[in-house]
Parts: C-alpha cells; structure tokens; sequence
C-alpha cells in the first residue's frame, strides 16, 4: 500500500497499545502495529495520544472578542444580552469576519476541527453576521468543519420580523435552527416554531434553554416532549440548563430520564455559566454547572462547550477545550480515573454524536483528522491540561505548536 504518511507509535485514543497510522488521499488507510516502510515521510509521536480532534457545538463566534466595546459591570445575564445587542447594531460583515477568524484560528491552533457556531439573525442586525460566517466557513474549511446554528437572542414570537429574517437564513443555508425559549413569554410557542422550522428544512435543532436556579418551571419537558412528536430524537441539543444543577437528586434523575428517551442531548458551558449564574448570592454561591457526567451515567449524550470568549457573557477564554473540560473537572469534583477520562469524551466523540458527524473517528476509512496530544493517557489530557502538538484536516497539517523545553545551562 502507498502512504502518503505514516505516523509510528501513536497512543490512539480508546485503542489498547501503541499503534502505527498510514495516511493515503486524505483519509486513514492503515491502522496497526508495525506497518512496512513504504518510503512515505514518517514521523514518531513517541506514545503520545492521538485523538481525532475536538469538536466545539456551542459557540457563538459573531459576537466574540467585544471587550472594549461593551460594559460589563453587573455581569448579569440581562446586562450582557442589553450590552452586546446595542453593540450588534453598528457590526458589519468585515468586522465579524475579523472577529470571528481571530477566534476561529485560536480554536484550531487549540485542536479544534469540527465547530458548531450559533449566529444572532433579527430584524436589527439582518443577517449580517450569518452571511460573515458563511464566508468563513468557506475561507477555513481547510482546518475545520463549521456548521451555523441562526437563533433569536432577542425572542422569536416578541420580535416582530425576527421570524422572517430565520427563515431567510435557514434559505441561504443555515446547518441548524436554534432558539432561545425564554426570551419570549410563550417559551413553548417559540420551541413549536423552531420545531417546525427544522422539519421544513431537514435541519438539527440546537436551543439555549433553562438558564437559571430556579427549576420549577422547565422547558426541557416542552422539548422532549416535541421530539417525541416529531420524531426528532437524536437531532435536539440543549445547551446551559444551568436548571439542573439546582435539583434534587431524585428530580435530577426524572429528568435526566426524560432526556435519554426523548433522544435530547445536553451541552454545558462551564465558564458561561460560572460567570452569569449565582449573582444574588453573598455567601455559598452556587456554581450552576450541571453535571455533564451525571448525565452521561443516566444515558443522556451530554458535552461540554466554549459558549462565549471576550464578551460581556464571558470575558475571558482562549477557546481551549482541554483547558474547558480541566475547568469542569475542577468545578464538579471530578477525581475518579474512569471520571477525569470521560471529561476528554465530552469535547471529542459526545459531540461527534450531537453533530451526526458519522465519519468522525480514527478508522480505516475515515477522512484523515486528527490532533496530538503531549500526553499518553485521556485522564493525562484531563489533568495537565496537555497541549496539542499538531493537527491534521484529511491528511494536511493544519497547525503545529512545539512542545516547550528547558535550555538548562551548561
């Protein structure tokens, strides 16, 4: 077989032993041990893990690197959704193209090479940031896979136009219908519209939801309840349900129940929702990240997500997620083995799942994607934050970050 490279002695991930990888005509066309010398460029990654590459679902690159431009003084929600919507007046498509790559290149010299990025469309912005991003959808495709989710920050069925300028972007191309429930008082009648939105173009759904502390009123069940209507199972994300965190545990379990049978995946934002969440409390303040495990170990697909970077909803973020699942490992108490190991399935093959990515994966087969990790274990990558070394999109390096070393004196 002809090789177009081999990498030698790579810990790939969830595959027992070191492993040789021969690449040919951008996808994996050797995976084992030993492979023969073909004359193709080689290199040795020494035992160290070799993943496939993150994978970002939720992450809203129109409004990225804002700090400057915006107050953020009370850091409530409220403030951040007023702050960047009278900011999103003046954007224009050359200032969220430069933004958003500013923000786009961080996460793929991060290993980043498949994203879900979620796109603001109103009346008032139009669809200025959607068609920016399209543009650079088209301009990266070399380093990463985007899809663009178009949602109404501002409320569907309160803003009048807002419906009319979706279903304008979902015509130009929009990959996903996203919502944001409560920001309208009918929250169940914006999920009824985003619902139907996604049937008339054949699209996944992916709302922000559940925002808050106060878990008496839900409206996951509204949306479980609609993918079991539709037949929707399996292509429904919800992301924060910061709700959760404020259960107990026998409602925690209800719902997590409901959840896996209705087929809706959740997506937690750690540094969003540390940041928003528990602003009335003066001591014990809750941390409002739900446990993504907890979640997992009830049958829910559940991951972790970036959300927002240098933006009054959170202003701080270099869009790493070894750094984002470290965080939530801190913050959840995650210290079992097998636990910390997971945290690395939340940012890799949980979201592949949340995507429909089925080709995503190192097999035989399989477009040729991958990233190295300076590390040998997935509890490793969790614990030390270990940095990608270099990635490849279909056989073509994309990135290359040179492990650091010492200059010890003589």
């Amino acid at each position: 077989m002809i090789f177009d490279l081999i990498l030698r002695n790579a810990a790939i991930v969830d595959r027992a032993g070191l492993a040789d990888i021969g690449i040919s005509n951008g996808r994996f066309a050797a995976i084992e041990a030993g492979l023969a010398a073909t004359g193709a460029p080689e290199e040795d990654v020494k035992g160290r893990l070799v993943i496939p590459g993150f994978i970002e679902t939720h992450i809203h690159l129109d409004k990225s690197c804002l700090l400057g431009r915006c107050n953020c003084e009370k850091g409530s929600l409220d403030e951040a959704i007023g702050e960047v919507a009278k900011a999103k007046r003046g954007f224009t498509e050359e200032d969220v193209y430069a933004r958003a790559s500013t923000t786009l290149e961080k996460a793929i010299k991060n290993g980043t090479n498949r994203m879900r990025t979620h796109v603001e469309v109103d009346p008032r912005v139009g669809l200025t940031s959607f068609r920016a991003l399209k543009q650079l959808k088209k301009d990266y495709a070399w380093a990463i896979d985007l899809q663009l989710c178009v949602f109404p920050q501002e409320g569907l069925l309160d803003d009048p136009g807002c419906e009319d300028v979706m279903l304008q972007a979902m015509q130009e191309g929009a990959d996903v219908a996203g919502g944001a429930p409560y920001m309208d008082k009918d929250s169940h009648g914006q999920i009824a519209k985003i619902f139907a939105m996604a049937q008339q173009f054949g699209t996944d759904i992916d709302f922000h939801l559940d925002f808050g502390l106060d878990p008496a009123h839900l409206d996951l069940d509204e949306v479980c309840r609609m993918a079991d209507a539709t037949g929707w199972g399996g292509r429904v994300a919800i992301g924060h349900v910061t709700k959760l965190s404020a259960m107990p545990k026998a409602d925690f379990e209800a719902a997590a129940k409901r959840l896996a049978n209705a087929g809706v995946a959740v997506t937690v934002l750690p540094a969003t929702d540390l940041f928003l969440t528990g602003r009335d409390s003066a001591f014990n303040v809750p941390r409002g990240v739900t446990s993504a495990h907890g979640l997992r170990a009830r049958g829910v697909n559940a991951n972790i997500s970036t959300n927002n970077v240098l933006n009054p909803f959170t202003p701080f973020g270099d869009v790493s997620l070894i750094r984002m699942i470290n965080l939530y490992a801190n913050v959840l108490q995650v210290g079992a083995m097998a636990e910390l190991a997971g945290c690395l399935d939340m940012v890799t093959s949980c979201s592949a799942k949340i995507l429909n990515a089925a080709d995503y994966g190192i097999a035989v087969g399989h477009p040729a994607d991958l990233v190295v990790l300076d590390c040998a274990t997935k509890a490793e990558a969790v614990c030390e934050i270990a940095q990608p070394l270099f990635g490849l999109k279909r056989g073509v390096r994309t990135f290359t970050k040179p492990a650091a070393s010492l200059h010890k004196p003589a």
